[in-house]
């Protein structure tokens, strides 16, 4: 596996056996972060990393990824940047692609970190967008692998609003790798038909089945993995969280959906998540609407089934793998 010098925008610019590369480097280098052993291949590299949407996970495991590889890191956040307001994405990617690299983008459209590829003359990788979280699928497919020892032959369901960056990524990755892909939500509330028909040609070499299935249970029958998400996405108004929940209460991933899966099923959650009153958002939805958790019930979030932090410790080690991979 070469990689030295790719963008990582969206996996469906790489091969299984690329992807499967990855989380095979990642692998390796989370035994050796475990072991204490020293892996900072990258002395004296820098990279910058810019965030127009705020994170805890994407930038920790960034920073973290890259000085264990002994790079310096300098991050920008919305007010550190003049990208898209006093600065075109082109001459800013021209900028920074002199000065850095490898360049980091968190935030809103596909479009811009693809503006950002196409002029910065360094790799450039995508923290998340509105259409894709390419990062996250390789965290997702380690720890379902570390968890069960194969990707083989495991449903993955995805339950709750289908249209955006996790469903979407979720979708491709399921189809690259070959596991069985459930989309579960209300009618009109999946991905988009010319993505859909994308993924259902790449599925159909790899052996993958994909599923859009609006009945919670019927979705979840004999599932390996229930996955959700937050059901408002950020920046969204409170005005938006009232249509929602009504919409998605019944995909809320609880004890009566989990029974129905595989007795040996896990649930997954990129995170942050309403699980519980214990945040300040979570509070104000929960008093509000008499609610008192979300897109999960806090008893499967809490339950030996779930392996969320897992999945976010992942996260460090898939970057740190694709960082290395292109630098």
């Amino acid at each position: 596996m070469n990689l030295k010098g790719r963008h990582f925008l969206t996996l469906l610019d790489f091969t299984p056996e690329e992807i499967t590369g990855l989380i095979d480097l990642a692998a390796t280098l989370k035994t050796k972060k475990k072991a204490g052993v020293t892996h900072d291949s990258l002395m004296g590299k820098t990279i910058a990393l810019i965030f127009e949407k705020t994170s805890t996970r994407t930038r920790c495991s960034f920073e973290v990824a890259a000085y264990d590889l002994g790079m310096h890191v300098t991050f920008l956040d919305p007010s550190a940047s003049q990208i898209g307001k006093k600065e075109s994405i082109a001459d800013t990617a021209r900028v920074l692609g002199r000065l850095y690299d490898g360049i980091e983008y968190r935030g809103f459209g596909q479009n811009i970190v693809e503006e950002l590829a196409k002029h910065a003359g360094v790799p450039v990788w995508n923290g998340l967008t509105n259409e894709y979280h390419p990062t996250q699928i390789l965290a997702d497919m380690l720890t379902i692998r570390e968890h069960f020892g194969t990707l083989e032959n495991k449903k993955l369901v995805f339950m709750g609003d289908c249209r955006y960056n996790m469903a979407n990524s979720l979708m491709i990755g399921c189809a690259k790798l070959g596991l069985d892909f459930t989309a579960c939500g209300p009618e009109g509330y999946f991905p988009d038909p010319s993505l859909i028909a994308r993924c259902k040609d790449i599925a159909a070499r790899s052996g993958s089945t994909l599923r859009f299935e609006t009945d919670p249970m019927l979705a979840s029958k004999d599932a390996d993995v229930i996955y959700t998400d937050v059901w408002v996405s950020m920046g969204e108004p409170m005005e938006a969280w009232e249509e929602r929940i009504k919409l998605m209460l019944p995909y809320q991933v609880n004890a009566k959906l989990m029974a129905n899966a595989k007795e040996s099923a896990v649930f997954m959650h990129c995170l942050p998540a309403f699980h519980d009153l214990n945040t300040g958002l979570g509070k104000q939805i929960g008093e509000k609407f008499r609610l008192d958790a979300l897109e999960v019930t806090d008893e499967v979030f809490e339950s030996p089934q779930s392996i969320v932090f897992d999945e976010a410790e992942n996260r460090m080690h898939t970057i740190k793998a694709v960082l290395s991979a292109t630098l």
